[in-house]
């Protein structure tokens, strides 16, 4: 799926301006006014949203062949953070360069409204992780989903994906290696 999307927004962004981002670096910040689209041609970015309770939630991870940030196409301002997990490469479009050729072009606005179908499906089943009271039972869902928990240097991410504490999940982590040496 990854690929043939890639191919479509590649044709799409044929022309973009192209910019390297370290990870770490910031993309675009809740507030900053949307005057382009951005394809990842490579590495990985998240989008990020900060509570209250200062605690960092991942709304989407983004790969290459993926547009980040979908929904702001049709909005005036960014509602998140959008910060390079990975070194990245990214394909940059002005905004209305990228909704003229939707307009134009009936085929690829078909295959667009279709990426952001599976979008919503998949902020579907991330909102129904993180609506479990229990952190096992995030963890159980999201393992169910991803299948494999990253190298513990990137535990922080998981614990921001299931809007959980980074303590609180590795509390969970040590709870089932104890369990499982017992």
């Amino acid at each position: 799926m990854i690929m043939i999307m890639s191919e479509v927004f590649d044709d799409l962004f044929a022309d973009a301006t192209v910019r390297d981002f370290a990870a770490g670096e910031t993309l675009f910040r809740a507030g900053d006014r949307v005057v382009s689209m951005m394809l990842l041609r490579d590495g990985r970015a998240d989008l990020v949203r900060h509570t209250g309770d200062g605690l960092r939630l991942i709304l989407h991870r983004a790969g290459a062949g993926q547009i980040l940030a979908e929904a702001s196409a049709w909005s005036g301002v960014y509602h998140c953070d959008a910060v390079a997990s990975a070194a990245c490469v990214v394909a940059i479009l002005p905004r209305q360069i990228f909704r003229a050729r939707l307009t134009a072009d009936p085929d690829l606005a078909e295959r667009w409204m279709q990426t952001l179908a599976r979008s919503v499906q998949a902020a579907r089943v991330r909102a129904e992780i993180r609506s479990l009271p229990k952190v096992a039972d995030r963890l159980d869902a999201w393992l169910c989903e991803r299948q494999v928990l990253p190298d513990k240097g990137r535990w922080q991410d998981v614990a921001a994906e299931l809007g959980v504490s980074r303590e609180a999940l590795y509390r969970e982590l040590a709870r089932r290696r104890t369990k499982a040496r017992g």
